[in-house]
């Protein structure tokens, strides 16, 4: 149909761009109601762009819209429930989607904003093998070089609802939020439910008076404005625009299918979804994903699955291909949207009903549903999924927000957790072996248990253990590999990929089917298809390419590497049992006066705290059970050798302990002096090691520390100089004595010194004289506990000169016991 110019004047439109200065939120979208249901769409036509990035935020960013990815119930509870009201599957906003969709018209989305490597090959003239951009693209009415997609409604919608999750938005500085309550988080799972139902059918479109239901959209007129542009397709399916066999979108509008159209909807949502959250690389994956379709060839020649000779494809040369380089980091908002698709996607293909036994009756009663959930997870997302994951693996960061992508990955890896199943009552699914029938689904996935294992392994390996965070990690994913029966799927499932082609008896027609061309995890009925061997290759070649170096999950250098981690955790162990006895000790030792601050501090700074200083002893000894169990998951799935693994413990216990200390980092000895190597970098980082430095002078002569006030401390050294002075002779007499007050001066006048450097012999001595220390007062933690106590004695109404008598009342009782129950040696006189 004649589609009408965006430029013309719409007064409808004026009249909504100012009621959006003037209206609050609330007014706004009552007043968007009515219009949406007394209007016609070519009416709504040129208010639909604009309403779309009001809503969503503009492609550059500049416009945060409705800031969906901030808003949450409870603090706005109002705009909150308006806009999900307003953006529901079955709300106002896709009620005028569906009316602008019934009359075929068209609205550009520009070609710049789309992922890296897709933008890429369309600018470079390669069609995407992706069907989403067949038949949609457009040069610019101007004639410039710009290019454009032609999208419908729905499309168009679903573009800017999935690509305002990337787009970096100039968000209110300090605005904190939660990503699980946010109003695009719970809009992301209602889409999902509503167009990948688990139990029954997705709801069908309403209908506007127009005599049919409505119509899918037609490929071929997307180009009616469009110059000939010749596009070389790299894809498989590049003729095919659906997952049904019979082209929906060329029938007539009165012979349209609902449920080709119901289908039509969840594909195209799913394809937006993938296209735009999961489609980002870097150069080296975008060369090795290049046409498909010659790997595919070659894949076929090197199997020798067909008798029919397949020529080598020529590669075209495309510089701007090969130039490609996309600078993307995913957020862990990102990731946690993805693993809800994710998720959603298990329950949605492990909702598929049992085959009928009869091939007949399979061919009449199979909904286009069922059809699409037998299929949806390896033909639409497994390859991207796999990149997705491969990039997080590589640049994330080595912190605890790699959780997100961690978890991501394991539910994934799990889809028995979410089928629908009964399971008794009290059962731990990750404890419960897992059914033989799940093997074929990890056969085609296992690169993503094999290789991602490998990878995460890489990353264990340079993260402190210590942390708990971390500790966690490692725990949950050798929890998850360690389920019954999966490392034996594991294992065959590499047996079957090295397999020797002679191996197998012969067979001369011999059908090939990846999961690309349809193939399913879950299909009971045995098609003509090859054996599982044929199955692992297809994906591991598919995914990695024809010259992939592969290597195995069980062979010795992941076992090399897994003993290695085991020492680490074995050292983690060593560690935080450390740091759990230092702290002990620091309490233990700690005086009275360290309930309210006046403790003495580590003065040589010996001790580096990590996060377990942070949350206490219970967290300590969490870490150790995390570690203790990572490491019996771990022997469970390699089946390491008991006697070794406890050598290993046994050396990683004695290179953590020399005469009582920790040894020193990693070393080598130069010239004149030791220099660290990267592996004593790594330690000193991890806390693994440390140099044994102390302070070895008089600990009042110590440089100022960060805690400290340094004009407070400079008047407290005076003073306490002074007072040394005057009364250092009778300090000296009173610390003489035998009775209890020699033994009380000894106690809180003295402490253990390793040696006092003398000028007049040049040499270190092992005397030391009583005196008074007042250094520990220009603390300001003790500082901060003098003001609370004052103040909790101004509520008392007790003065502060009582108040600073009961204190040092307190603190003579507890030098008395404290002198009473130690004996301390005389001085040595000088």
């Amino acid at each position: 149909m004649a589609v009408p110019s965006l430029h013309q004047p719409s007064f409808l439109l004026a009249s909504l761009k100012a009621d959006c200065v003037t209206k609050p939120f609330v007014q706004r979208c009552q007043d968007l109601v009515k219009v949406i249901d007394e209007f016609p769409a070519k009416e709504l036509y040129p208010v639909f762009p604009w309403l779309v990035e009001m809503i969503f935020g503009s492609l550059d960013g500049s416009i945060i819209g409705w800031n969906l990815r901030c808003l949450q119930g409870r603090v706005n509870a109002t705009e909150f429930n308006t806009a999900l009201e307003f953006l529901l599957p079955s709300g106002p906003m896709m009620k005028m989607v569906y009316k602008l969709q019934a009359e075929e018209y068209r609205f550009d989305f520009p070609v710049s904003y789309l992922p890296g490597p897709v933008k890429a090959s369309i600018q470079e003239r390669v069609l995407p093998e992706c069907p989403l951009y067949h038949n949609k693209i457009q040069f610019t009415s101007s004639g410039g070089l710009t290019l454009n997609l032609a999208l419908n409604a729905f499309e168009y919608f679903m573009f800017h609802f999935a690509i305002s999750l990337i787009t970096q938005r100039n968000y209110p500085v300090g605005q904190y939020f939660s990503t699980s309550d946010s109003a695009y988080f719970i809009l992301v799972d209602k889409y999902l439910n509503w167009f990948l139902p688990t139990e029954g059918t997705v709801p069908p479109p309403p209908t506007f008076n127009l005599g049919c239901t409505l119509p899918s959209p037609s490929p071929s007129s997307s180009f009616q404005r469009s110059p000939p542009v010749p596009f070389t397709s790299y894809g498989i399916h590049s003729s095919s625009s659906s997952l049904l066999k019979r082209q929906v979108s060329h029938q007539p509008m009165v012979n349209a299918d609902p449920a080709a159209q119901e289908i039509w909807r969840s594909e195209t949502m799913l394809q937006v979804f993938v296209e735009m959250w999961l489609h980002h690389y870097s150069l080296e994956m975008y060369q090795k994903m290049q046409l498909p379709q010659t790997k595919l060839e070659v894949l076929h020649y090197r199997l020798s699955v067909s008798n029919v000779h397949h020529g080598s494809l020529g590669q075209p040369g495309y510089p701007a291909l090969r130039a490609y380089q996309e600078s993307f980091n995913p957020t862990e908002e990102h990731v946690l949207v993805v693993r809800l698709l994710v998720k959603h996607l298990h329950a949605f293909t492990n909702s598929l009903k049992p085959e009928p036994v009869s091939p007949s009756a399979h061919s009449q009663t199979t909904s286009p549903l069922e059809e699409f959930k037998r299929v949806v997870i390896p033909r639409f997302v497994q390859q991207k999924l796999y990149i997705f994951l491969q990039h997080c693996f590589g640049h994330w960061p080595l912190d605890a927000s790699f959780r997100a992508v961690l978890e991501m990955w394991l539910s994934y890896l799990q889809p028995w957790r979410y089928s629908l199943e009964k399971q008794p009552p009290g059962t731990d699914p990750l404890n419960r072996s897992i059914p033989d029938k799940w093997a074929p689904f990890v056969q085609e996935n296992l690169l993503m248990y094999t290789k991602l294992f490998q990878g995460y392994l890489n990353r264990a390996l340079r993260t402190d253990l210590v942390s708990p965070k971390n500790a966690l990690m490692i725990f949950r994913v050798s929890k998850v590999f360690a389920q019954p029966n999966l490392a034996e799927m594991i294992q065959k499932a590499e047996q079957l990929f090295l397999e020797m082609e002679h191996v197998l008896p012969h067979r001369p027609q011999r059908i090939y089917l990846s999961p690309t061309f349809g193939g399913s995890y879950l299909s009971s009925r045995q098609p003509a298809i090859t054996d599982s061997c044929y199955k692992v290759k297809s994906h591991v070649y598919s995914l990695e390419g024809q010259d992939c170096q592969y290597k195995q999950m069980f062979g010795t250098d992941v076992r090399n590497l897994v003993l290695r981690l085991a020492q680490l955790i074995g050292q983690a162990k060593q560690t935080a049992k450390s740091l759990s006895e230092h702290s002990m000790e620091a309490c233990s030792s700690s005086s009275f006066l360290s309930w309210f601050g006046f403790g003495t501090s580590d003065m040589n700074g010996s001790y580096n705290g990590n996060d377990l200083d942070e949350v206490g002893h219970d967290s300590i000894r969490k870490t150790d059970e995390y570690l203790e169990k990572a490491l019996e998951y771990l022997c469970q799935i390699f089946r390491l050798n008991t006697a070794q693994l406890t050598q290993l413990m046994a050396n990683c216990e004695t290179v953590r302990n020399e005469n009582g200390k920790k040894q020193l980092p990693d070393c080598i000895m130069s010239d004149n002096r030791l220099l660290l190597t990267p592996l004593g970098r790594y330690q000193i980082i991890n806390g693994l090691r440390r140099f044994d430095i102390q302070y070895q002078g008089d600990p009042e002569l110590q440089p100022i520390r960060s805690f400290e006030n340094a004009t407070l401390l400079r008047l407290l050294f005076r003073l306490s100089t002074t007072l040394n002075e005057r009364f250092a002779d009778r300090m000296d007499a009173l610390c003489s004595q035998d009775n209890f007050v020699g033994r009380f001066c000894r106690f809180h006048l003295t402490i253990p010194m390793p040696a006092e450097y003398s000028p007049a012999t040049s040499r270190m001595t092992d005397t030391q004289s009583p005196r008074i220390r007042l250094r520990f007062l220009a603390s300001y933690r003790t500082l901060l506990s003098i003001l609370l106590l004052f103040m909790v004695a101004s509520f008392f109404s007790i003065g502060p000169v009582i108040c600073a008598l009961i204190l040092l009342l307190c603190y003579l009782i507890y030098a008395t016991i404290m002198t009473l129950l130690t004996v301390s040696p005389k001085p040595h006189q000088h």
